[in-house]
């Protein structure tokens, strides 16, 4: 992978995490010298460079996982101090998943109670780690679900950004509840362009449970076109959980290509999902060994891969131009040729929207109100 220089101590705590959360299956035994070596350096990391690790795992959604792996690890040897770090870590992120995750489940319910369909997208798809956000699609009316969060959760309205206008999409913030609410309604995409789409999530959603609590989610292709739509036309960087996620998925056998395929070009963006498992592909291999179990039409649909990639700002990123340029100028093409207008209009935006974020970005230093 392409890497940037200067951020020698958060480069270092991805490289960690990363070496910790995908494990070449030889470094999974304790005589493994590779595992040894891990082992060593973090028995070595100072209060300074844990907190580093510990941000770093929080931003890319791996803490969990990230600090149950150190502390696993840490136990194969002698006693150190930082099994205790990682252990405090662990109970407050734990009491922080609990109450959030308890809220979504009274929201769920809240829904279910009118008569209105809901379902957690992104939030869960980490687990048992948790977004720090918790994001939901319905295809009710954006009315109802104003006056219902609002009247059942006192619920206020954050600001709204022109992307948000857009995309439809509305974050809510609860009292008592440290996580906004981030709810779209009736469609998806940063310039709320997927309608046919969304609609095909909700028909082909699962549902699953967690912590004793129900709750309906994206089937797997699901999962994978909502994460496309974020970070190869949205965001243009991944964070460590989008690696680990599609790597437990594909592990686990829990990827229909054909499936997904199907759904993907219905929204335009084969190509973009196609280039998506092509990075997490290359990532996983650049550290474990192997990548995933890719079939031929994938890897030939993917326009780049992990070698355009480059950790920066403590995220891997995704360079815009011309990488993601191209793959804008698919996905608007496709609905083009289909003869939607309105939701072509609504993508064009997208540049301009994009261009607004960067300049607002260098002249404030921030993106606040756009993006």
């Amino acid at each position: 992978m392409r890497k940037t220089a200067p951020e020698p101590l958060s480069h270092r705590s991805m490289n960690l995490l990363s070496r910790l959360l995908l494990p070449a299956a030889e470094d999974r035994q304790p005589s493994s010298p590779a595992r040894a070596m891990l082992r060593r350096e973090l028995s070595n990391l100072r209060r300074d460079e844990f907190e580093d690790l510990c941000a770093l795992a929080q931003s890319n959604h791996v803490i969990v996982r990230g600090l149950q792996a150190l502390a696993g690890l840490m136990r194969e040897g002698p006693d150190a101090v930082q099994i205790e770090w990682a252990e405090s870590a662990l109970v407050a992120e734990r009491a922080r998943i609990a109450g959030a995750i308890h809220y979504l489940h009274e929201i769920f319910v809240a829904f279910g109670e009118r008569g209105l369909d809901a379902m957690a997208i992104k939030s869960l798809d980490h687990w048992p780690d948790m977004g720090s956000d918790l994001d939901l699609y319905t295809n009710a009316a954006p009315e109802e679900v104003i006056r219902l969060m609002t009247s059942r959760f006192h619920a206020r309205i954050a600001p709204r950004s022109w992307g948000d206008w857009l995309a439809r999409k509305w974050n809510f913030l609860i009292p008592g509840l440290a996580e906004a609410v981030e709810v779209h309604a009736g469609t998806l995409g940063q310039t709320g362009e997927q309608k046919t789409v969304a609609s095909r999530l909700v028909e082909e959603s699962r549902t699953v449970l967690l912590c004793g609590y129900s709750f309906r989610v994206p089937s797997a292709s699901g999962r994978l076109t909502i994460a496309t739509l974020q970070r190869m036309y949205r965001h243009f960087y991944f964070r460590l959980c989008d690696i680990l996620d599609t790597v437990e998925l594909a592990d686990g056998d829990g990827i229909d290509y054909e499936a997904l395929r199907s759904l993907a070009k219905d929204a335009g963006i084969w190509e973009g999902v196609a280039t998506y498992l092509k990075i997490v592909s290359d990532y996983a291999s650049s550290y474990r060994g192997i990548g995933l179990e890719l079939p031929a039409f994938v890897r030939e649909a993917a326009k780049f891969g992990g070698g355009e990639v480059y950790f920066g700002g403590g995220f891997l990123r995704v360079p815009i131009v011309p990488q993601s340029a191209q793959l804008y100028g698919a996905q608007l093409a496709h609905v083009l040729r289909r003869g939607e207008l309105h939701n072509g209009a609504r993508l064009g935006m997208l540049p301009w929207l994009a261009t607004a974020a960067v300049v607002g970005q260098k002249l404030t230093g921030s993106d606040k109100g756009i993006w």
